[in-house]
């Protein structure tokens, strides 16, 4: 006999309360069947594998923040890095600075120096030479004195006198 489109007895259409029974007890016992083989290994496989993938993405977030950590660590060093660089340039041109300075002092001096050394010899060939000249005019002198007295001269005769002296005086020099 037909229910509402349904088969109420396998063969006398008769619908009985042990088949009820029967069924859901059937029914509860492929439920733990299901539950402990099928559903149960299915579900710990999911368990794995979601604590894998967490596993995986908090070993993702650790490595991304030493990332970061490593990062910050290399910049901070190579900013250290170029400051210690400028520093030593800067000394560096300071230094040169400083020893340009005193190379251009100690050239200073030294010209200087030189320049009072080469005054002083100046000065002293001038009076080696106005020494000189002193001795030739003394000496002049002299043999014009001891020539005048030699002599008695007139006016005009001490002029030429003279003259000659001095011309003969130019001409030893």
């Amino acid at each position: 006999m037909l229910l509402n489109g349904f088969a109420l007895g396998a063969s006398s259409g008769v619908f009985t309360g042990g088949d009820i029974i029967f069924t859901i007890f059937t029914f509860i016992i492929l439920l733990f069947l299901i539950k402990k083989f099928a559903w149960g290994p299915l579900m710990g496989m999911m368990q794995q594998r979601e604590e894998y993938i967490a596993n995986e993405i908090t070993a993702a977030e650790t490595s991304r923040v030493e990332a970061k950590k490593y990062l910050d660590e290399q910049r901070q060093l190579l900013t250290e890095a170029r400051t210690e660089a400028q520093t030593l340039i800067d000394n560096a041109k300071k230094q040169a600075d400083i020893q340009g300075q005193e190379i251009t002092e100690l050239a200073q001096k030294e010209a200087q120096r030189l320049k009072e050394s080469a005054v002083l010899e100046i000065e002293q060939q001038k009076e080696k030479a106005v020494a000189a000249i002193r001795d030739q005019v003394a000496s002049l002198s002299v043999l014009i004195a001891s020539k005048v007295i030699e002599k008695e001269l007139t006016a005009e005769d001490q002029q030429q006198l003279i003259d000659e002296y001095i011309k003969e005086a130019g001409e030893k020099r």
